[in-house]
């Protein structure tokens, strides 16, 4: 009978094997599965193969989840050796975006501004990577200048989730004319609930009872949306839920 329980284990993860290799999943899965067959199929079961069934989007941001809880140190070091091994642009850049997810803005923010002194200084990628890292490290009006100028060399960017709602958020830390209007921009391209809790935020700050009014109104929509939202949804905007749940209960 444990004979027959081990094999059991073993076949259960030679399935999950097969699938992580079909559908090219990162190859330390292969690792897990085959040194921990139990309790590594359960791992997988929950994190890659479920989430793969509702939906690929909420299978990536469960492994990349994952991998960060794994090795969180591993983007950065990959990248890290590929620039000492190449220091090309685009190398640099990887560099720059994988320690600015990880926290190192400083460091982050010094490999886009060598970037951005090269003939690739006018590339929408650095510019907006640029722009965030100068905001991450409290330089709001640098940050504010970079996408201004994205927006001058690639104007679809005003129209694009993430550079929109950064602008507005860099008015809003200079306290600038304007960051209304650019919230209310961020708004018409959002693909998460961040630009309706921020410009919530920035409203509830306002001495005006409209605009405080307008904030709940924003928090409260984020709630009521929540609820119809799928797992994968909620997970992704945890911060803005609790936030938003924090300020209706003041």
């Amino acid at each position: 009978m444990r004979i027959f329980g081990i094999s059991l284990y073993v076949i259960i993860a030679l399935i999950f094997a097969v699938h992580a290799v079909r559908t090219q999943q990162n190859m330390y899965w292969l690792l897990i599965l085959f040194l921990f067959p139990g309790l590594g199929s359960l791992v997988y079961l929950f994190v890659v193969y479920l989430p793969g069934l509702r939906g690929s989007r909420g299978a990536r941001a469960a492994t990349k989840a994952f991998s960060r809880l794994v090795d969180p140190d591993r983007a950065v070091r990959e990248a890290r050796m590929d620039f000492d091994r190449a220091p090309t642009v685009a190398h640099r850049m990887r560099l720059a975006a994988a320690l600015l997810d990880a926290g190192n803005a400083l460091e982050a923010l010094e490999h886009y501004r060598a970037a951005a002194s090269g003939p690739f200084s006018s590339d929408p990628a650095l510019l907006q990577g640029l722009a965030r890292a100068q905001f991450a490290n409290g330089e709001a009006a640098a940050a504010q200048q970079t996408l201004e100028r994205l927006f001058v060399v690639h104007p679809i960017a005003r129209e694009q989730s993430e550079p929109a709602l950064l602008y507005a958020r860099a008015l809003a830390a200079l306290d600038a004319p304007g960051t209304r209007a650019a919230f209310e921009a961020a708004l018409t391209c959002a693909s998460d609930a961040a630009p309706r809790c921020l410009y919530a935020d920035w409203l509830a700050r306002q001495s005006n009872d409209a605009d405080r009014r307008r904030a709940r109104d924003l928090y409260a929509e984020i709630m009521h949306d929540a609820k119809h939202w799928p797992r994968y949804a909620r997970e992704h905007n945890s911060e803005w839920l609790q936030r938003a749940q924090s300020a209706l209960s003041r």
